[in-house]
């Protein structure tokens, strides 16, 4: 393993949170490290059209916005690195990465970016389709198939918000659930089921998403008469969840039932004083590019206040050492997350 770094500020992960806790980082002259992960940019670089993102008025590619903010934090100075945090360690200051299983990095303040993933169907033309018609969020690309019909599959809580979303956008909204009733609470499947427009199909699975370069209908089986037919669509949403790439932080922060991490509420400061998170990593309920970023902000400037807070701390130590002053009056006493 190489001989350790050390840095103030680490941030792991990239994509909108990434890139902004670095931008913000480094014009405060922090010097801060990102290493970008196993998906450089994030979620954003599977994303065709973005339109929702301000500063944007012809919209942008997912790819392309993505270079740009990557553009941006290293003109200001961060340090953006390709790699991936293999494992970490948070029980002792400062804390210690391994980055590729390799590298040691030992940082004063760590800033988690590593976002989530979207759970899939494994179906070989999903995959394929991704980005032509197939997408894992209503709200980024509903926009784009105004006034057609579209299908989505789920049956919770968020396939439900989503269909709802659509059912404003799109003429038909054909929703496939697997199982003959649906996991959303009862007040969502009731809005649901009151909306003209939204067609649901039970005991419903998808064998295969059709169409060439673009969507042009899914296939679909009943689970229980093992009937197969076609439904034409210009667009297929998978709203099966979203699951967070926090599996190396487990046992080590306090993470809800679903493994996102808690934050303090109105902060990015989580159970361990001088580790941040930021974007879709403790973000389940909005999971946008734009609120990614602006958390990607807070989890910046949380670490810098944090820092000099810590800074403080030690010349107060040093201080009391000759009789001047208590280390106390400098400690970090802010809410812990838990």
């Amino acid at each position: 393993m190489e001989k350790n770094e050390h840095v103030q500020i680490l941030i792991i992960g990239s994509g909108p949170a990434g890139y902004t806790a670095a931008l913000y980082a480094a014009r405060a002259n922090l010097k801060p490290v990102l290493y970008q992960g196993i998906q450089p940019g994030g979620q954003l670089t599977i994303t065709t059209e973005v339109e929702n993102y301000p500063g944007y008025p012809e919209g942008i590619q997912g790819p392309e916005m993505m270079i740009d903010f990557e553009k941006q934090a290293a003109r200001m100075g961060a340090d953006i690195r390709y790699g991936t945090a293999s494992a970490v360690d948070l029980s002792r200051q400062p804390f210690r990465v391994t980055i590729d299983e390799e590298k040691t990095v030992e940082a004063d303040a760590l800033i988690i970016a590593t976002g989530a993933s979207a759970k899939w169907l494994g179906l070989e033309s999903e995959q394929r389709l991704n980005g032509s018609g197939v997408s894992a969020c209503a709200v980024c690309d509903g926009f784009f198939f105004k006034s057609r019909e579209v299908a989505i599959t789920g049956g919770g809580d968020t396939a439900c918000e989503e269909a709802l979303y659509l059912s404003k956008i799109c003429s038909t909204v054909h929703m496939l659930v697997r199982r003959d009733e649906m996991r959303a609470s009862k007040v969502m499947q009731e809005r649901v089921k009151k909306t003209k427009n939204i067609q649901v199909y039970w005991n419903t699975e998808i064998v295969e998403v059709l169409g060439d370069k673009k969507v042009d209908g899914v296939k679909v089986k009943n689970n229980q008469t093992g009937a197969v037919s076609e439904i034409p669509v210009s667009a297929f949403f998978v709203a099966i969840g979203h699951q967070p790439n926090s599996s190396i932080f487990r046992g080590q922060l306090d993470m809800d039932e679903q493994e996102y991490i808690r934050t303090v509420p109105g902060s990015t400061r989580t159970s361990v004083e001088g580790v941040f998170a930021c974007g879709d990593v403790q973000d389940k309920i909005y999971r946008q590019a734009v609120t990614a970023a602006g958390s990607g902000c807070m989890a910046a400037l949380d670490a810098e206040r944090y820092l000099s807070v810590k800074e403080l701390a030690v010349e107060a130590d040093t201080e009391d050492s000759e009789g001047s002053l208590a280390s106390s009056d400098y400690t970090f006493t802010g809410p812990k997350a838990g």
